[in-house]
This record gives C-alpha cells, sequence and structure tokens, in this order.
C-alpha cells in the first residue's frame, strides 16, 4: 500500500467516523427534544383530565430526565462539532485531491494532507477532552 493510499485512507476513515458520529447525535438531540416538546404538551392535559395527580407528576419527572441526559452528552453541540469536523476534512479532501490552496505549492502535498488531517483530529479530541473535564455546565 502506497503512502497516498494510507492517507487518503485515514482521511476517508476519519470522515466517515465524524459523519456518521454527526448524524448519531443530530438524531439524539432531535428526538429527545421533541419527547420534551410532547410530553410538555401532555402535562396541562393530564393534569386536567387524569383521574390521579400521579400522571403530571411523572410526566414533569420525565421531562427532568430527559433534560438531564440532554444536558450531561451535550448531543447538539456534539452533533455540530463532529458536522464541522466532517466537513473540514472533506474540504481537506477535495483541495488535495484538485491541487490547490495550500497543496499547490507543497513540497510533499501528502505529507502536508497527512498533518492537516491529524490535526484536525487531534483538535476535535482535545475539545472534547476539556469539554469532558470542565463539566458539562460550563459554557464554552
Amino acid at each position: 500500500m502506497s503512502q497516498n493510499d494510507i492517507v487518503l485512507e485515514r482521511l476517508e476513515d476519519q470522515f466517515q467516523w465524524y459523519d456518521k458520529a454527526s448524524a448519531r447525535n443530530k438524531r439524539m438531540f432531535k428526538g429527545l427534544k421533541t419527547l420534551k416538546i410532547v410530553i410538555a404538551a401532555l402535562i396541562p392535559l393530564t393534569t386536567y383530565f387524569a383521574p390521579y395527580k400521579v400522571i403530571p407528576a411523572a410526566l414533569g419527572a420525565a421531562i427532568v430526565v430527559f433534560e438531564s441526559l440532554h444536558e450531561l452528552n451535550q448531543y447538539e453541540r456534539t452533533w455540530i462539532r463532529y458536522r464541522s469536523t466532517a466537513e473540514k476534512l472533506k474540504h481537506e479532501k477535495y483541495l488535495f485531491l484538485s491541487t490547490v490552496g495550500p497543496y499547490a505549492a507543497a513540497a510533499n502535498p501528502r505529507a502536508l494532507l497527512a498533518e492537516r488531517v491529524e490535526s484536525l483530529v487531534s483538535q476535535r479530541i482535545t475539545e472534547q477532552w476539556d469539554s469532558e473535564s470542565s463539566g458539562s455546565s460550563s459554557s464554552k
């Protein structure tokens, strides 16, 4: 396997991972958000129509659980970060394959591509660690 194949294979592997992880986080974010909206809309109805007060109380508790899961896992933030990384990786691939931008004047375009891909990936990993170590309640 040539060096070019290894670099492009790594780029494609990372793009696929970030693309799928982005889609998964988007589904989780939108799913939890939809669920919270529906449950919140049911609370006033169940308060009025339900024979037992435990039903609206349970629905309220469910919202707290779903909101906590959302905050803990940062689905929206992660979705946006991963989507951004996937798009940057795709952009690098097209620049490299077209031999434009930084690759036009590079002495070794493959080495430059490898450096830029690894820089993007390590930047996202570092951001993820920083986000997890600082706690989910901090604003970044």
